[in-house]
């Protein structure tokens, strides 16, 4: 399928998690009105960004992946619509034991699996080691009724590596969910996700939530969710201050085209990369 209409939803925090949920469900309804063939949610979408403070009482955002009410919502969504999802929660895989996962639900409602976010930050205003465990299943890349598609979560975007793993993998088109605020990840936002889009030749689809969730902290969110081309081109950006359903048409032929061009697989030296694996 190398035309491909893809969707994002950035939005603002609706209250509670029931509300967040039924404000997505619209957005997928009008994502799919659009034509959309896949979307992708916004990091830990039901939920506010709780992780500006530390209190236990957010693991009660957990659910269980695939078992959870949640992906049974968005798994009969995507049958609805024959549209992927890529749907990120808060995920309990035991009691005491969380991760920031993003389910992937293929165009028949089918689960296919899920990633967990690798790379987990503990600075001010970003406590997540106090709610998640670093991801443990690797790089997965999901064969899709749109091609193949990858995931990564927010903090990883700062690390390259991964990125590369997902088209080694065979990525296509990788989406990048994130809460994401002001200051100086803002000019990063416009940088890293086009540098891995060209450096490893394949489509970047990245989303912000937007507002401010005044109850958790100062943390002003900056929407501005864009897809990137196998060459590092935006050709479609969504506001810095609204929510906003951003469609676009992705060219999946320009992976190819573009690998051909630039040869950086063929021309990797793997051999000496030792350093990059020793702590």
């Amino acid at each position: 399928m190398p035309k491909v209409k893809a969707a994002l939803a950035q939005v603002a925090w609706a209250g509670d998690k029931d509300a967040m949920i039924a404000k997505h469900v619209r957005y997928v309804e009008d994502a799919a009105k659009q034509g959309a063939q896949a979307m992708c949610l916004q990091e830990l979408f039901y939920g506010p960004y709780f992780c500006q403070v530390q209190d236990t009482k957010y693991y009660a955002y957990t659910e269980r992946i695939p078992d959870g009410p949640t992906t049974k919502l968005m798994q009969e969504l995507a049958r609805r619509h024959s549209m992927v999802l890529v749907v990120p929660m808060y995920e309990e895989d035991a009691t005491g034991v969380y991760y920031n996962t993003a389910a992937v639900i293929d165009a028949d409602g089918k689960y296919l699996g899920k990633y967990r976010k690798t790379h987990i930050p503990q600075v001010n205003g970003f406590w997540e080691k106090f709610y998640f465990r670093p991801g443990n299943l690797g790089y997965p890349v999901f064969d899709t009724a749109v091609g193949k598609v990858g995931v990564y979560i927010c903090y990883d975007r700062h690390f390259p590596e991964g990125a590369r793993m997902l088209g080694l993998h065979g990525a296509e088109l990788v989406f990048i969910p994130s809460a994401t605020s002001r200051g100086l990840s803002m000019h990063l936002w416009f940088i890293e996700q086009t540098s891995h889009a060209i450096a490893n030749g394949y489509w970047v689809g990245t989303i912000n939530r937007v507002g401010q969730e005044k109850d958790f902290g100062p943390n002003d969110y900056y929407g501005s969710s864009y897809f990137a081309d196998p060459r590092g081109k935006i050709v479609a950006q969504a506001s810095d201050k609204e929510e906003q359903l951003l469609v676009a048409d992705l060219d999946l032929d320009l992976v190819r085209e573009v690998r051909n061009t630039w040869q950086f697989y063929r021309d990797r030296r793997p051999d000496m990369y030792d350093d990059l694996v020793r702590p």
